[in-house]
């Protein structure tokens, strides 16, 4: 049987849930009960299982803080011998428009401590990941206290059906492929 190891990054503790920079907390939330799939806390985060069509999917919340995901990714992908082509990190991201999605087989850590942490602990920026754009309405010196915060109302309402594509784009990449599933979605408005 095939694993992915699906990550989303946020920061652990009550102060932090329902902030922006948890998006891949919620996501995987949302797909995970979807899936009737309940959380466990383990080693470096909280952990399921749901299968899809032949597949296992690991999906990994870690507990690590954002700037030390890659302490959770790198031990969760040795413990369940995950290819790094099987691998998609969700991450918030301060450069796109909010609501925009956009899936990448590769690049950069963008300024994003959690996948800047990734990247060094795997030696490598050549893994999935999907960037969930936050947006950036925020006064200078204002960041942290934006990506920190709670959603707005508006936000709040679009979230449900973001949180929902969010779920389509790992179904997809985990049966379909990366290509495939950059074409599909990429597109969408």
């Amino acid at each position: 049987m095939v694993k992915y190891l699906i990550v989303g990054l946020g920061n652990i503790g009550p102060e932090y849930q329902d902030t922006r920079h948890n998006i891949g907390f919620s996501v995987l939330d949302a797909f995970a009960k979807a899936s009737n799939a309940v959380f466990e806390d383990k080693r470096y985060g909280a952990v399921c299982e749901v299968r899809v069509k032949g597949r296992t999917l690991i999906l990994l919340k870690p507990n690590t803080y954002m700037n030390l995901s890659g302490k959770a990714v790198s031990y969760w992908m040795q413990k369940e011998k995950i290819a790094l082509e099987n691998l998609l990190v969700i991450v918030d991201d301060l450069a796109l428009p909010f609501g925009t999605l956009r899936l990448r087989a590769q690049g950069s850590d963008g300024g994003h401590n959690g996948l800047k942490n990734i990247n060094a602990l795997l030696g490598t920026s050549n893994y999935a990941r999907l960037r969930y754009g936050i947006g950036n309405d925020f006064l200078r010196g204002q960041q942290i206290d934006y990506v920190l915060g709670t959603w707005d109302e508006a936000e709040q309402t679009a979230l449900p059906d973001l949180l929902k594509q969010g779920g389509e784009i790992i179904y997809s990449f985990v049966c379909q492929g990366i290509a495939r599933t950059m074409n599909i979605f990429n597109t969408k408005k």
